[in-house]
């Protein structure tokens, strides 16, 4: 299920319209389109290609005052305190430091704050999505600690810090890997409270998927076998849609399922985060021959020294800054129908992953 299969000038972004057993719903909002469009002055814009190649092609809608630095900055600092609490400096010690290491180092935390955000959207409390968030990040650490294993991508830095193995050896990366993908379901299914028990298990099952054999194993799996081959464009969605844009998708559908989102809006906010988190590795790609590793706080050029095959790569940087232009315009169009208020904090997430600088 590549993305783009056979679509190699990108002009249709075709692979958004899937699952033929969902009846989307003849929508009833207001579409952006007939919305007044301002310019938006968000620090979230920062000056970039991507937003460039954007801002000629399509308008921004009015929202009511948002301050999306604030937002971010206090739905961050919300998951890391449930972090903290979530993980606990206990024995075995160790393998607890590991976890903690890798879990608290910062980062953006941008997929449990979708998930949060999209909980809120379909009319849930942020309080009912918390457990889900932490799972979410939970995941992600894990993937990140294993990912930058020497029998992986063998990397020696990681949000400006040493990776883990390199702290705690090779051994003690793994299990705080493990241990960390077991807690987040076991925290997702035994914190969840005030959640009716059929939408804690879809959720479950949704994280579940997005990160086996069918998600983002296959990801990595197929960037391990291909690495140093000759790979079409069909190849490298499909390593990317499994590695970075399916954990995304799950992280935004379990805050809509844990919300109470209708099949719709679930489904709505599903094409969504599959265009943003294909996104997010585009823009990750153009950073990567972009940015140094202070910007980035990560190895820059590591693609290139390794022949890995990147967007940038296939597509130049110009075409590859034009299809990220084209993703975030979709990614928006999916959620045009929601309300205005109510949708700004997903709407800015998207400009947010397109004009990242790190």
């Amino acid at each position: 299920m590549a993305f783009l299969a056979t679509i190699p000038s990108h002009e249709n972004i075709s692979y958004l319209i899937r699952n033929p057993t969902i009846i989307i719903e003849t929508p009833t909002r207001t579409p952006f389109a007939c919305l007044k469009f301002v310019p938006t002055n968000t620090k979230a814009n920062h000056s970039s290609s991507v937003c460039k190649e954007r801002t000629s092609r399509s308008p921004q809608p009015h929202f009511p005052v948002f301050q999306f630095d604030e937002y971010m900055d206090k739905k961050a600092k919300r998951v890391h305190e449930a972090l903290e609490v979530a993980v606990p400096l206990q024995n075995p010690v160790q393998v607890h430091e590991a976890m903690r290491y890798s879990l608290l180092a910062g980062g953006k935390r941008v997929r449990p704050i979708l998930c949060l955000a999209s909980c809120e959207l379909v009319g849930g409390d942020e309080s009912l999505a918390i457990p889900a968030a932490c799972a979410v990040e939970m995941i992600h650490t894990m993937s990140l600690i294993h990912d930058d294993l020497p029998c992986m991508d063998n990397d020696d830095l990681r949000r400006g810090k040493p990776t883990n193995h390199k702290v705690f050896g090779e051994e003690i990366a793994i299990l705080a890997g493990d241990a960390l993908l077991s807690l987040s379901f076991e925290y997702i299914a035994g914190k969840t409270r005030n959640v009716s028990p059929d939408r804690v298990v879809r959720a479950i099952v949704e994280l579940g998927s997005a990160v086996g054999s069918g998600g983002l194993v296959a990801g990595q799996i197929s960037d391990i076998y291909w690495e140093g081959k000759e790979v079409s464009l069909t190849e490298l969605e499909y390593i990317h849609v499994h590695k970075t844009a399916k954990l995304l998708e799950a992280s935004v559908v379990c805050g809509a399922i844990i919300g109470g989102g209708s099949e719709t809006e679930i489904e709505r906010l599903r094409k969504y985060a599959r265009c943003i988190g294909l996104l997010f590795q585009v823009v990750d790609d153009i950073l990567d021959v972009t940015k140094t590793s202070e910007e980035l706080g990560k190895t820059a050029g590591k693609d290139l020294a390794t022949n890995k095959t990147t967007y940038p790569k296939l597509m130049g940087v110009e075409g590859a800054t034009k299809f990220a232009g084209k993703l975030v315009d979709q990614a928006l169009q999916e959620i045009a129908y929601f309300d205005a208020s109510r949708v700004a904090p997903l709407y800015y997430l998207a400009n947010y992953i397109a004009n990242r600088q790190n």
